[in-house]
């Protein structure tokens, strides 16, 4: 597809291979592994999916409570139709610490349409990578940067909002409760039988913001706009527990 992210460039032939092996691997992935743990051996509740579009440069903003928030975002928001357009299957920018070493995790998140992040974050090449994918796709980012302990939902960074400056998506509040007490941090299997929720918001209104000069007090004013959102999201999911 012209103008869209290669994750590699190693020859015309491995181009044209790897989005196929891409999408079928992250399918499977998903299919047999991802939708029985979030909806068979944990009780994972979806709220508001039909507010999601379903188009490309489309952008799903969540907080972040452990290493497989990505899927279930994912799949809450496009799956099944993604087995049909590939394109839903989002976008995820990954730590090279926690997902590109071994070597062989690379592959994998290779395969699972991860896009490889520096430690420290200040990734210009990251960055760039980012925007050709979210043109032609759908993304998942997570503007605290790091995972939760206790499940609060912390100061967002500036560098999600930069991104959705420069590229002018879709912008989709994302809120998940329970991810914390499935794999907390520190812990290598998820547990079972817990209860999740997974609420999406309405997409989010940046036209005021989009036409001032594309700063980084500009910037973090937006990812505080959208935290804002995702904080209310939780007090819902909150009372719903009650």
């Amino acid at each position: 597809m012209r103008g869209s992210y290669r994750a590699d460039h190693r020859g015309r032939l491995f181009n044209f291979v790897w989005p196929f092996a891409r999408y079928a691997f992250t399918n499977l992935t998903v299919t047999i592994v991802g939708v029985p743990l979030f909806f068979i051996f944990n009780r994972t509740r979806i709220i508001g999916r039909d507010r999601v579009p379903q188009g490309r440069n489309t952008l799903l903003l969540s907080n972040h409570q452990s290493m497989i928030d990505s899927f279930l975002v994912g799949i809450g928001a496009f799956w099944p139709q993604s087995l049909l357009k590939p394109y839903l299957v989002p976008w995820n920018p990954a730590a090279e610490e926690n997902f590109y070493r071994p070597r062989w995790l690379g592959l994998l998140s290779d395969l699972w349409k991860c896009i490889p992040v520096r430690p420290g974050r200040r990734d210009l090449r990251a960055l760039h990578r980012m925007r050709q994918a979210l043109r032609s796709g759908t993304m998942t980012l997570f503007p605290e940067g790091t995972r939760s302990r206790d499940g609060t939902i912390g100061r967002g960074r500036p560098g999600s909002a930069l991104l959705i400056l420069a590229n002018r998506p879709a912008v989709v509040p994302v809120t998940i409760d329970g991810m914390d007490r499935v794999l907390p941090i520190g812990r290598r299997w998820p547990r079972l039988f817990q209860k999740v929720y997974v609420v999406y918001g309405s997409p989010i209104d940046y036209g005021d913001l989009a036409d001032e000069p594309r700063s980084r007090d500009t910037a973090q004013r937006l990812v505080d706009r959208v935290m804002d959102v995702l904080r209310r999201q939780q007090e819902e999911i909150r009372q719903l527990q009650a």
